[in-house]
């Protein structure tokens, strides 16, 4: 049974999981809208159409495809369909773009976007915008001052723009910038004139933001990309901040001094920037291309400090030593909580992806606290160097040194053991499911031939049973499409022995699958696309010959009731001379759609290609033929029997009777 201190310490684990979980979300809330303006802004300079949800907006990679073409200047072709075969083709070209383009991505795969993943597509736009919108601004800068932190230049250029103003000490991207100063001693420095300092340090935060944003729009073009409440908040989103500076270093002179870089180097070591650390400029580490990165990898902390470091640490006093000790253990006990309830690592590849991610996760958090352990062994040797304890203070700093150091290096090798047997795992699924695909790929390859090689349909009700036989090779795409969607986002893991040749090697055998994979989707989509012309037209042609058979059935009967002797007066003659008439008109008429008719079935027989289904077309139309020409015969003989009854008449011959009808439309009177 759980202690009173124990729920107590877990109450307060769960509070700050809610925390730090409603704060990710704030973030991505911001991210959302700031990338969204973003987005628009590049479109306002191309005529694209803007976007109104980031999320479904893009799932389709069409307007990805139009940002990438403003972007890159170069014209992307889209896919035309809607599916999600179609979307996916679209997205997928987006991150081809970007891995030629060397933007850095990992973990994100074409499913991801377009299923709308949150996290994943915020993570694409920010690597979008770090290559074009930062690191292509700062490139040249970074070149001649011969540095690759890109950040730490930005910081570098903003707090030699703000030296002026002494309200001003800009330290980070977050909470250095909520009270709106920030931006506006960077406008002030360059636009003095524009407006009065006095006057904006009296403003309210949320005054002050709406100022500098309103006075760059105006003074420099700089759309308003963030919203002063997103800014003036407890911890402003460090994404939004760094993008909407950058816009204005790009708009603004950029000479960035040495001693300004020097300055930012030494700031005190809970300023510094994390990228720096790392030797990294401006990233996202939770986005960067598959296949290319390994997970972190949390080290083992210093227990002692050489004499030079020493001497180069502020005094340190017990209390606060006490204080940061109990912050790291009580973190130090809610890592271990975590990693012992992790499930144990399963069979199924999508379930092991994600509890790769969790883990993964797990270490990057791992690694951003080390340096907080090691600041504690740090304080407590320091404690120790400046001589100010007693021996049972000292003899218990060593004891909580030594207690501290040994649960970090048992938890970080525990959690490196979980990452190599996730990693070992993963990657032994994730080949079987290559192995997999590329199995159903050969048979599937080996279906089409065999379909193409098909003696071609004899009638219609076989063309059906060929139409039905390649649905069937549809919906095992479709089936199939589960498994590709999940390659398309493929965790490879790196070592330093094997990256390259591993990441190579699964290039190369991805690059192949992906392109049969296409040719495949290619020849199903086009065959039946031309399965359906073919079936519409030859449909048609059948139903044509079918209402043209039952109208030649119709005259055949008028023509029957002719008749053509033995008249018992001239009136009835005349009716009959009428009728006959009347049948002739519509032979008349009806003569443009029997050529129409042959000339359709020549249209299918050549289509299909098809010796046995082309015989029976052409004896169709033989057959409606040879029954016109019997209508044309009879029809002129009843016209000369009708002529030679009545040698009187005074109309001289029934063919000036007709012509007599056709002009006057009204009955003819033989007398």
């Amino acid at each position: 049974m759980a202690s009173h201190g124990d729920i107590a310490e877990g109450g307060a684990n769960e509070e700050f999981s809610d925390i730090i979980r409603w704060r990710s979300d704030e973030h991505d809330t911001v991210q959302k809208k700031t990338f969204t303006k973003w987005i628009n802004a590049q479109f306002v300079k191309t005529g694209k159409t803007p976007i109104r949800d980031m999320f479904s907006d893009l799932k389709d990679g069409r307007k990805l495809l139009d940002l990438l073409e403003g972007l890159t200047g170069t014209a992307l072709t889209k896919e035309r369909g809607s599916t999600r075969v179609h979307a996916l083709n679209n997205v997928n070209k987006v991150l081809q773009v970007l891995h030629q383009t060397n933007v850095d991505l990992v973990n994100i795969g074409g499913t991801d976007i377009v299923d709308g993943n949150h996290k994943l597509t915020l993570g694409l736009i920010w690597s979008i915008i770090l290559h074009w919108q930062v690191k292509d601004i700062m490139k040249d800068i970074m070149s001649n001052l011969q540095q690759t932190n890109s950040e730490k230049i930005l910081l570098s250029w903003v707090r030699q723009c703000s030296r002026s103003h002494p309200e001003v000490n800009v330290l980070n991207f977050t909470t250095s910038w909520a009270d709106g100063l920030a931006f506006n001693s960077v406008l002030h420095h360059f636009r003095p004139g524009a407006f009065s300092w006095d006057e904006v340090v009296r403003l309210s935060p949320l005054e002050r933001l709406d100022h500098a944003f309103t006075v760059a729009r105006d003074q420099l073009a700089i759309e308003r990309l963030l919203d002063p409440e997103d800014v003036a908040v407890q911890l402003p989103d460090k994404k939004s901040v760094i993008m909407y500076v950058t816009s204005l270093f790009a708009a603004l002179p950029k000479d960035v001094s040495m001693e300004a870089i020097r300055e930012v180097e030494t700031l005190p070591r809970k300023y510094k920037l994390e990228s720096e650390d790392s030797g990294q400029s401006l990233c996202a580490q939770d986005v960067q291309m598959e296949g290319t990165g390994s997970s972190p990898q949390p080290e083992a902390p210093m227990m002692e400090l050489e004499g030079e470091q020493q001497g180069s640490l502020l005094e340190v006093d017990l209390d606060s030593y006490q204080t940061t000790l109990e912050e790291v253990l009580t973190w130090l006990l809610s890592a271990e909580d975590a990693l012992q309830i992790q499930d144990e690592v399963s069979d199924d590849v999508e379930e092991v992806k994600e509890q790769f991610h969790t883990h993964e996760a797990f270490m990057m958090e791992l690694t951003a606290h080390q340096s907080s352990v090691g600041n504690v062994l740090q304080a407590g040797n320091q404690l120790i160097a400046q001589g100010h304890l007693t021996e049972e203070e000292e003899d218990e700093i060593r004891e909580q040194m030594t207690l501290l150091n040994s649960r970090w290096e048992s938890l970080r090798v525990a959690s490196m053991d979980r990452q190599a047997r996730l990693h070992e795992v993963l990657m032994d699924l994730q080949q079987q499911q290559l192995q997999q695909l590329s199995d159903w790929l050969t048979q599937t390859e080996e279906r089409i031939i065999k379909m193409e090689t098909e003696p071609t349909a004899e009638d219609v009700e076989s063309y059906q049973e060929r139409m039905e036989q390649h649905k069937d090779l549809q919906n095992d795409l479709e089936v199939e499409q589960v498994r590709v969607n999940s390659l398309t986002h493929m965790v490879v893991v790196v070592d330093e022995n094997s990256g390259e040749s591993v990441t190579a090697a699964l290039e190369e055998q991805l690059q192949s699958l992906g392109e049969r994979w296409a040719a495949v989707c290619r020849w199903t989509e086009a065959r039946w696309h031309k399965l359906q012309q073919l079936f519409m037209v030859w449909q048609q042609l059948l139903s044509d010959q079918s209402l043209f058979r039952a109208w030649l059935a119709e005259k055949e009967e008028a023509l029957r009731d002719v008749q053509t002797s033995n008249f018992k007066s001239p009136s009835e003659m005349n009716a009959n001379v009428c009728q006959l008439a009347i049948l002739k008109e519509d032979m008349e008429k009806k003569k443009k759609t029997l050529d129409q008719l042959s000339d359709a079935g020549q249209d299918v027989m050549l289509l299909l290609q098809s010796p046995e289904a082309g015989a029976k077309i052409e004896g169709d139309t033989e057959e409606l033929a040879h029954r016109w020409d019997n209508l044309v015969q009879k029809l002129e003989d009843h016209s000369f029997q009708l002529d030679s009854q009545w040698p009187p008449v005074p109309l001289a011959t029934l063919g000036d009777a007709i012509v007599l009808f056709q002009r006057s439309a009204c009955p003819l009177h033989l007398h």
